[in-house]
């Protein structure tokens, strides 16, 4: 009974408060109050959480300050709460601002709340609450266990029962790829978003990661990863162990073959182009021994491996050499270097012999530039040497050298 008169009492308060604000209100018409002003903000909520809304007057001359909810019932009339919802709480109230808390928010608390002013005529500002929910995690699906390089596969990501709807990007390692997405909204305004990527693969692909990263303003790093598995065929290289050099005659050759793949390669084969292997070379496994080589046995050998994907190979060219060949190239080497010094000999020789005939041209030349200087007045050579030298002991001397 106590209740009922409870439950009574408060709706008439309601009553009457709703009615007096439609009083107050008189025609309905909001127009701003110079030097008063009401404020609020829209506010965006995860379901679940605590909303806050706040009603703000600058320049408040003791108006009252209200909150309706989007059916205009009143949460509350300055800190007084009529609306019987305890999930409303008084944060804050002052002559400036009315500030009240929602907890567990849900999607029907979405919509316009409303701040009054009870000014003359009354003041309105409208607080939009979107609530967002979260979509459920990716589910990333493959449509190939296993693909062969060059052929294409296509993966699929879906994410469920989010508001508003989520955006889906790939990323395949550090590369971020396009795929092509489909929004459906379901019977209860919630959105199923699925995004599908078609690749083509190659061998640098396998084991490298798929990401599907979910973009939502209500959750973050939202994703699911997967692998992708790639089968290729063989890659074959021929590996000389023997010898280091060039293959002379009467030495041995050893060659091993790498082959690698996925899967593993089953078989590894070792032929001869245009001709047999010769019979005396064992072949184990992946190596190939021939002794004793000689010139009959050059060709071209190949090794052959073979997957379930197909089958690939590499060449080897042998050459068989005299068995002496190569020992020569030293010797060679020193005969250039004697040459090369024998050539710098005769250089300088030459030059010392330009230089010892200009030296004596020289001196002959001056000589007979002196007998010039006595010419003019001698009857003979003898005469011009003596007149020159200026005596007759110097014109011995120059006739001894002459002669």
């Amino acid at each position: 009974m106590a209740n009922a008169g409870s439950r009574c009492l408060a709706t008439t308060l309601s009553f009457f408060l709703v009615s007096a604000a439609i009083l107050l209100k008189g025609a309905a018409q909001i127009l701003p109050v110079q030097g008063q002003n009401l404020v609020t903000d829209n506010i965006s909520v995860v379901e679940g959480e605590v909303a806050i809304i706040s009603c703000r007057v600058r320049n408040n001359d003791d108006s009252v300050i209200q909150l309706l909810n989007p059916n205009r019932q009143t949460i509350y009339f300055k800190d007084v709460r009529p609306l019987k919802d305890g999930r409303f709480q008084l944060v804050n109230f002052t002559d400036n601002e009315l500030r009240v808390s929602l907890s567990n928010v849900s999607l029907s608390d979405e919509g316009r709340y409303v701040c009054q002013l009870y000014t003359d005529p009354p003041q309105e500002a409208y607080a939009d609450i979107t609530v967002l929910v979260p979509p459920s995690p990716p589910i990333l699906e493959a449509r190939d266990d296993l693909v062969s390089e060059g052929n294409e596969t296509e993966l699929s990501c879906t994410t469920m029962g989010s508001k508003p709807a989520a955006s889906i990007r790939w990323m395949k390692g550090p590369e971020e790829l396009q795929g092509e997405t489909m929004v459906e909204e379901t019977y209860d305004h919630m959105f199923t978003v699925t995004s599908r990527l078609s690749l083509t693969v190659t061998r640098e692909d396998d084991g490298v990661p798929i990401i599907c990263i979910v973009d939502h303003p209500a959750v973050k790093d939202l994703q699911a990863q997967t692998y992708l598995e790639v089968q290729y065929k063989p890659e074959v290289k021929i590996i000389v162990e023997f010898p280091e050099g060039l293959t002379r005659e009467g030495e041995n050759l050893e060659l091993t073959c790498k082959a690698k793949g996925k899967p593993q390669p089953q078989q590894i084969n070792w032929v001869k182009l245009d001709d047999d292997v010769p019979s005396h070379a064992v072949i184990k496994g992946s190596d190939l021994l021939i002794e004793n080589l000689n010139k009959s046995y050059n060709g071209t050998y190949r090794c052959v491996a073979t997957n379930s994907v197909g089958e690939s190979y590499d060449d080897y060219i042998l050459y068989v050499y005299d068995s002496r060949a190569g020992e020569g190239a030293p010797q060679k080497m020193d005969h250039a270097v004697v040459g090369g010094v024998v050539a710098v000999v005769v250089f300088a020789m030459l030059c010392l012999l330009i230089v010892l005939g200009r030296y004596f041209a020289r001196h002959k030349g001056t000589y007979f530039t002196h007998e010039a200087k006595g010419a003019d007045d001698a009857a003979d050579a003898d005469t011009a040497i003596i007149n020159a030298e200026g005596g007759h002991n110097n014109s011995d001397e120059k006739k001894e050298y002459y002669i």
